[in-house]
């Protein structure tokens, strides 16, 4: 049986009447008469009694006619649910993001996707930007959030789409000598101790730095590489999109020079990207230019430690 055949069950069952289905259905009476005929012959039972008053389902009939509503049902599920899909309204959405993305750009387009399509099922995967450009690339992930300069040149099969400029900040503890600075460069920064994870965004910057900043601490989380700046040990540098999480009682200063600020970009398959990553690109980007501005904001008047903290 196929969905004709089964469209046909529920037709002449509803209608009581094959010339009634037919015209329903747009076929001619004789050929409902025998497509059901041949269907009860497949079936080895009768699927309707026939009489002068019409036609009515038999018991297997009847067994035929519930489970042929099921299956009619489930067939148009799942039709709309992969038009959905396609229109990238709903299903699910596997997205890839560096840490830094996550702190402010990723989860408000998230959110706003959701706002606009809460059918759709987000599946984030954090990671380094190499490795989300090639799951990207495999098909493992639909979309990834990463910075552009490790990613490049970029596989074959995706392409990179720039989102924002990123610009660094370094971060200090109140009362450093360059506390009050609008902003400081490398060759500022000379001798001084440093907190840094492994790996980190500042050791591409600190590989052309001359001369090298000294590093003392490694840390790995992010929390304990702000107490430790907070309490004197050493600076570290934050990205401007994560900056609004850091503590108060910690300065920030722009950072000027070569590699003061990473390229962030959106890395998608170049041949027919998902719907559903199509529209998060979307708001991507809406988000980016909200970000610029306010980074640009930021640069341009650094942030002051507020009062009565530290």
């Amino acid at each position: 049986m196929d969905r004709a055949d089964l469209r046909l069950v529920v037709a002449v069952a509803e209608h009581g009447s094959f010339t009634a289905a037919a015209g329903r259905l747009g076929y001619t009476q004789s050929a409902v008469s025998r497509r059901i005929a041949a269907l009860e012959r497949a079936a080895g039972v009768a699927l309707f009694h026939r009489d002068a008053r019409g036609v009515r389902l038999t018991g297997p009939g009847a067994v035929l006619h519930r489970h042929a509503q099921i299956a009619l049902q489930a067939m148009d599920d799942a039709a709309a649910a992969l038009a959905a899909v396609r229109d990238g309204t709903a299903g699910p959405l596997r997205l890839g993001a560096v840490p830094t993305a996550n702190a402010t750009l990723v989860p408000r387009a998230l959110a706003r996707l959701e706002a606009d399509h809460p059918q759709v099922d987000p599946r984030l995967r954090e990671g380094g930007s190499v490795d989300l450009g090639r799951a990207v690339a495999t098909g493992d992930l639909d979309i990834a959030v990463v910075f552009a300069v490790p990613v490049e040149p970029v596989p074959a099969d995706v392409e990179l789409v720039d989102l924002v400029r990123d610009p660094l900040l370094v971060a200090m503890p109140r009362g450093h000598r360059l506390a009050g600075a609008r902003e400081v460069r490398l060759a500022d920064l000379a001798g001084e101790r440093w907190v840094q994870g492994t790996p980190d965004m500042a050791d591409e910057l600190f590989a052309v730095a001359d001369p090298a900043p000294e590093r003392v601490f490694r840390v790995r989380e992010w929390t304990a590489k702000q107490g430790f700046v907070a309490a004197g040990l050493g600076l570290t540098v934050v990205a401007s999109l994560a900056a609004d999480g850091v503590r108060p009682d910690v300065v920030l200063r722009p950072l000027r020079g070569a590699g003061s600020a990473r390229r962030v970009a959106a890395v998608l398959p170049r041949n027919a990207p998902s719907a559903a990553a199509a529209r998060l690109l979307e708001l991507l980007r809406e988000v980016a230019a909200e970000l610029d501005v306010a980074a640009g904001s930021l640069s341009a008047r650094p942030r002051q430690p507020r009062r009565g903290t530290g």
